[in-house]
């Protein structure tokens, strides 16, 4: 039986893959890669979603001190590894809705006077350009960076560009002549 990970699990899970980690450890990787960014991990919610891989036997504590939790390293079992795998093959394969709440605002539209929309637009514009401008720095800072860094980045940044072109169209063009 196939296991289902949610993308906080798989990211957990993975970072453990590439080294054993206590819960102190994967906070500064998650936070010096900005995975947040991308995912929702909250520093509270870290050894909770340690403490459920490893109920579920994908990571293990080999000869865990008696000491805090925070010293606990944790390590990817064999299932663990295999179960990270086939999440990250099917997370890069298979096409699935993401949410966009975003699409939500727009499909409200009419709740919103044509100063507001053009205000919040140009506001989003100005977000997605400090977003990009600050991706662009920590990838530089990181440089040279691993495939997976690599990859996330330039997926990010298109990301961000497609929708910076498509709010700067929408900033210049009136109601009206919109697609």
């Amino acid at each position: 039986m196939a296991v289902e990970l949610t993308p906080a699990e798989l990211t957990v899970l993975g970072l453990i893959v590439e080294q054993p980690q206590h819960g102190y450890d994967l906070e500064q990787v998650i936070e010096q890669r900005g995975i947040r960014q991308w995912t929702d991990i909250a520093f509270s919610s870290i050894y909770y979603l340690l403490t459920k891989l490893e109920a579920r036997g994908l990571v293990h504590v080999p000869e865990a001190p008696v000491a805090a939790k925070s010293r606990r390293v944790f390590h990817a079992t064999p299932a663990g590894r295999e179960a990270a795998g086939r999440g990250a093959l099917a997370l890069v394969r298979d096409l699935r809705p993401a949410p966009q709440p975003l699409l939500v605002g727009l499909a409200n539209l009419p709740l919103l006077s044509e100063e507001e929309y053009a205000h919040a637009l140009r506001t989003r514009l100005a977000q997605v350009e400090e977003r990009i401008a600050a991706i662009q720095g920590v990838q530089q800072a990181q440089a040279p960076l691993a495939l997976p860094a690599r990859e996330v980045f330039s997926y990010s940044l298109n990301l961000l560009q497609a929708e910076r072109s498509w709010l700067a169209a929408r900033v210049q063009v009136p109601d009206d002549e919109q697609d």
